[in-house]
């Protein structure tokens, strides 16, 4: 039922079929992306990144906060989501908490574009901004590294020692640009956010492949043409691109193929799709 594959470093695990349901895991960050349907796999998850609160991203919340109890996890599910939201999302699970006669908790983290969160073992998640009918924000993963400056990496370590204790500035800050996230949105989140194309990964929606929906369609309903994309290619710096958030008027098998008749030879071999190799969607 589940799609998987490798992007670089990271494992791409879920489902993404536009309007139905999106819900995916990259088990190297400890990240779930988006709960529009429970999976048993995801709810060990340390984090959730939660883009906006349509339904087909969002429905299987608590779902997801019963499965965890199941399991017996220990500490609440930390679900980072747009600051705009968090009020009506605590409201929802105070309410399944009655139905469910069990305490459904979660760390809040509410976010505005440009805001970060901390996580574990030197990752940060950066939230900036999507263009969608309802708030919606898409999310880099980023970690930070302090390294010497190369005109000191000459000194002893007991010189570097004294001259740090004297407030001397002698290392530098680099961020590595690891992982995007970005759906349920206008292509101007890649103007708006440019670094979005310097990510490692960059897991983009991109919802209508051909002329079967116009671009005029897919920008009344906030979505993605691989149109866009095509005029966009040389801009693509990522390693790897993996498309998801299709819809569900093409058939799996002939994704690839449309991929491979549209897209520049430039950004085609860096682009993977979340989907399933033949047959039918799930569910």
């Amino acid at each position: 039922m589940l799609s998987e594959l490798r992007a670089g470093p990271y494992t791409i695990r879920g489902i993404s079929l536009g309007g139905l349901y999106t819900a995916m895991m990259v088990p190297e960050l400890d990240l779930a992306l988006d709960a529009g349907m429970p999976a048993r796999s995801f709810a060990g998850a340390r984090t959730l990144l939660l883009t906006h609160g349509h339904v087909d991203h969002a429905g299987a919340l608590s779902s997801m906060l019963g499965i965890r109890a199941l399991q017996g996890a220990r500490q609440p599910l930390r679900v980072i989501m747009p600051a705009e939201i968090v009020g009506h999302v605590q409201a929802t699970l105070e309410a399944m908490s009655v139905l469910q006669h069990w305490p459904l908790a979660i760390e809040v983290v509410g976010l505005r574009a440009g805001e970060e969160c901390v996580l574990e073992n030197g990752l940060v998640v950066r939230a900036v901004q999507a263009f969608h009918v309802v708030p919606c924000l898409g999310y880099q993963v980023l970690r930070r590294v302090r390294r010497l400056g190369q005109s000191f990496r000459h000194l002893s370590g007991e010189e570097i020692r004294r001259r740090s204790e004297a407030g001397e500035a002698l290392f530098e800050h680099h961020e590595h640009l690891e992982f995007a996230y970005a759906t349920d949105t206008l292509v101007s989140v890649l103007e708006h956010t440019p670094s979005l194309y310097d990510s490692r990964v960059l897991l983009l929606e991109c919802t209508f492949l051909d002329g079967r929906k116009s671009l005029e369609a897919t920008h009344a309903g906030c979505h993605i043409h691989l149109d866009e994309l095509v005029e966009r290619a040389h801009h693509f710096r990522n390693r790897h691109v993996v498309l998801m958030h299709v819809s569900q008027m093409y058939r799996p098998a002939e994704i690839n193929a449309i991929l491979d008749a549209r897209l520049p030879q430039i950004l085609r071999h860096r682009v993977q799709v979340l989907a399933p190799a033949s047959g039918h969607w799930p569910g």
